[in-house]
């Protein structure tokens, strides 16, 4: 039967139209075919060719951040794709629409609160906000929190608090900051994203026991999906972290407003997980408070790892849109915050 023109909400306009679908894609296995020679070539290209004029100590380095990175992350987004799965194959559609608000406007700072209660890393958040979305969230509520979870829940700020001991000033910005920028991206998305800009994961409706087999194939699905993000985001951050002469780093810290930039531009490369990067930051001492507080504030919103995770579960064009919005978020309200407490 069809809606009636009147019923439509502002969540309509948001969310794509009921019979869309992603585009035809590849058999899993195929994909794997591919992606194991291609990997296999590289392999080989990489032992014929660059081997030779590598330097052993730079290797080691780049070695270490890459299964660093990998090895952070990992339980994080298991832990997130598992939750994902859960919320997608036995909560029902019903559950979100009475916890959150119906305008959507009024869901996202709701679902910035919410979180608050999820103690994990930006890993996580992305699988979990995809299962929201497939359960008829809307996306900005959604998408709020995606932001907010890695950066406000109790872990990120206890570790916080021990990494600047003496300075619950620290802890109040990061606090204060990420929330805002979250609940501010949530809005602007409510106000100006439109459905097509947004792939949403789909999921299938079962009931009974039906679920359990719901629940495992999107765990496989998504456990192989966003894992191969993860690994290509983890390339990334290393090569990068040991392209980038430190010297240069020692050489901006002193001059005005370009710190903030240089911190912010860093943690969206070394894309450290938000349970440690404080710690990284309490470690930056040549920089100013304001700058480190922007670190701390836009590395669980914008890495490598959360762009490659974030263009495979809903799309480029929605990457291309949301990401650099929230950088801009980050930076500015970091500034402003860190001006007023810092």
């Amino acid at each position: 039967m069809t809606e009636p023109a009147g019923l439509r909400t502002a969540e309509d306009d948001l969310l794509p139209p009921a019979d869309w679908a992603p585009g035809r894609a590849l058999a899993p296995g195929t994909r794997a075919a591919w992606a194991f020679a291609a990997l296999a070539a590289v392999l080989v290209a990489g032992r014929a060719f660059a081997a030779p004029v590598i330097d052993a100590r730079a290797l080691d380095a780049w070695t270490t951040i890459f299964v660093a990175i990998c090895v952070q992350a990992l339980p994080f987004l298991v832990f997130g794709v598992a939750l994902s799965a859960a919320i997608t194959a036995f909560v029902p559609a019903s559950f979100w629409r009475r916890v959150l608000p119906s305008r959507p406007a009024a869901a996202v700072p709701v679902a910035g609160a919410l979180g608050a209660v999820l103690p994990g890393c930006e890993c996580a958040s992305v699988p979990v906000a995809g299962g929201l979305m497939a359960r008829g969230v809307a996306p900005a509520a959604a998408l709020t929190f995606l932001l907010a979870a890695p950066a406000v829940n109790p872990v990120v700020l206890v570790a916080t608090a021990v990494a600047f001991p003496g300075a619950p000033e620290m802890v109040v910005g990061r606090f204060a900051a990420s929330l805002l920028v979250a609940v501010l991206a949530g809005w602007t998305w409510a106000l100006f994203g439109k459905g097509e800009w947004i792939r949403i994961p789909s999921r299938p409706h079962t009931a009974g026991g039906a679920r359990w087999d719901a629940f495992r194939q999107a765990m496989r699905h998504d456990i192989m999906h966003a894992g191969g993000f993860l690994v290509v985001g983890g390339l990334a951050a290393a090569t990068i972290n040991v392209v980038i002469p430190s010297a240069w780093v020692d050489g901006v810290a002193g001059v005005p407003w370009v710190p903030v930039l240089v911190l912010a531009l860093l943690a969206v490369l070394m894309s450290i997980c938000s349970e440690a990067d404080a710690f990284v930051a309490a470690s930056l001492t040549q920089f100013s408070p304001t700058a480190r507080l922007a670190f701390l504030v836009v590395g669980p919103m914008v890495d490598l790892k959360l762009i490659a995770l974030q263009t495979g579960f809903f799309g480029r064009r929605f990457a291309v849109r949301f990401i650099p919005l929230t950088f801009v978020l980050a930076v500015a309200v970091s500034t402003i915050v860190g001006g007023i407490l810092l």
